[in-house]
């Protein structure tokens, strides 16, 4: 297994999908690849997180 260079699909920015990385979401089960960088990432679950403490 080698790394991969991802097109982030929120930025458009490319990002590595390294082989640890790869590892762990074989071992978690995860039958999908990341789909966005890890900025926008954290970006997205800052903003779930916002929407539950404004309920």
């Amino acid at each position: 297994m080698a790394d991969k260079t991802i097109v982030c699909k929120d930025c458009g920015n490319e990002f590595v999908f390294t082989e640890g990385e790869q590892e762990f979401y074989k071992e978690k089960g995860f039958e999908n690849e990341p789909q966005r960088c890890p900025d926008c990432r954290k970006k997205r679950k800052q903003r779930n997180n916002d929407r539950k403490f404004r309920r």
